[in-house]
């Protein structure tokens, strides 16, 4: 094996989290320290904590109300939709007597 090569190994390197918890371990620097710990994880302890180290909860938020704003101001298919048929049901029909004199004929064919 080639010497001088691999890093130094402590074995009672400190772990301390932002929540005050610490406890050793084995690993390449002397002290470690980190934002989430077991104590305070919450898959571990169960309890919902927002962990929002850039904002990123923050700038959803932002964007999930400019996106509902922008939403609300549309209309969906089924409103457009209802909107077209009540305007032409609205609409006035006018019947020719020419037509009328071809339905009055089919109808009466119809009934023999």
């Amino acid at each position: 094996m080639k010497q001088n090569i691999h890093p130094q190994y402590h074995k009672d390197c400190v772990v301390t989290c932002v929540c005050g918890n610490t406890f050793t371990t084995g690993s390449t620097v002397p002290e470690i320290k980190v934002e989430l710990c077991s104590a305070c994880h919450p898959f571990y302890t169960g309890k919902q904590k927002l962990v929002d180290t850039a904002r990123r909860v923050e700038k959803f938020d932002a964007k999930l109300a400019g996106s509902a704003k922008v939403a609300a101001g549309k209309k969906g298919k089924k409103v457009k939709k209802a909107a077209r048929a009540e305007a032409k049901a609205s609409k006035e029909v006018v019947v020719k007597t020419k037509d009328i004199k071809k339905i009055a004929q089919v109808t009466l064919s119809a009934k023999k």
